[in-house]
């Protein structure tokens, strides 16, 4: 089979019907970078449970008597609390915080929040035991085991504020995928449809091609190469969609959290989102061109 002519089909077939061809390949490029961009979320959710999870606590808060009046865990109350905190198995470490250790941390968490700041007062915050868990997700036995002491006056868990930001997160990435999803099945249409004109259109020069000996698959070869092709700029103009949404505003949007949610870098995008963008492209495109040719192309 000579690549020359196989190449000039696929090149001819694509500018014959280069609306659709156009239309393919923007349906395909957009149903990618929603796809790529459900990767990116999946990956930058891994990095938070990395991030995070290695230094989850629970704050054991104190009641206001033992927070206005000791300021190093020496009342009995605090430190028998800080013993049994510490000769649980499931504990790993037991650091006390005080009142004024505690909104020195609130004034670096919101230091750029002046008018905040200017509101809070030492008083306000109470003293508190924090918990380093060995496992972060069995953090609730702190609730149920020292939820009633006396001493305690609440007890708050990071990974309960972590597990429902993660699945706002993952409520995002669904709503990307099921998007993604949409954007397929049209541009799965779309492929068959173009590959059934692309064959009508060329029906005559098929069918004399195949009296004079061509077989089926060397006839119906340029018709599956120019989906593939199709899928493969597609997969390419998503990967630029994302690196201009990326830098266009996504990066700034990044930064006003405080590296609460990492960035995205260009890397993330062509090592983590690419691949999967032209490996889907190729597997679907030439998944649809065959069915199409086998179900609707004769010669």
């Amino acid at each position: 089979m000579r690549a020359s002519f196989v190449f000039s089909e696929v090149i001819n077939g694509l500018r014959r019907n280069i609306t659709m061809t156009i239309a393919m390949i923007i349906t395909t490029a957009v149903s990618l970078a929603m796809l790529g961009g459900g990767v990116l979320i999946v990956n930058t959710i891994d990095k938070m449970k990395t991030n995070y999870l290695e230094d989850v606590e629970v704050s054991v808060n104190l009641t206001n008597d033992i927070s206005a009046a000791d300021k190093s865990c020496s009342t009995p109350q605090c430190t028998s609390l800080r013993a049994e905190l510490e000769a649980n198995p499931g504990v790993e470490s037991v650091v006390f915080e005080n009142r004024d250790q505690a909104f020195e941390r609130f004034k670096r968490i919101f230091a750029g929040q002046p008018e905040l700041l200017e509101l809070a007062r030492p008083e306000s915050l109470p003293a508190s035991l924090q918990v380093k868990m060995k496992d972060p997700t069995r953090s609730d036995v702190i609730q149920q085991e020292f939820g009633a002491k006396p001493g305690v006056d609440k007890i708050t868990d990071q990974n309960q504020f972590l597990e429902r930001f993660f699945g706002i997160l993952n409520s995002g990435r669904n709503l990307t995928f099921v998007g993604a999803l949409l954007m397929a099945v049209a541009a799965l249409l779309l492929i068959s449809n173009t590959i059934q004109v692309s064959a009508f259109t060329r029906r005559t020069e098929v069918g004399i091609m195949r009296l004079v000996g061509a077989t089926r698959w060397y006839t119906q070869l340029p018709f599956l190469l120019e989906a593939v092709v199709a899928g493969v700029v597609g997969a390419a103009v998503a990967v630029g969609i994302l690196l201009g949404v990326k830098y266009a505003f996504l990066d700034e949007a990044l930064a006003t959290t405080g590296d609460v949610i990492p960035m995205v870098s260009a890397l993330d995008i062509l090592v983590w989102a690419a691949p999967v963008m032209f490996g889907v492209s190729v597997l679907i495109s030439a998944v649809t061109g065959y069915v199409t040719l086998r179900l609707y192309v004769r010669h």
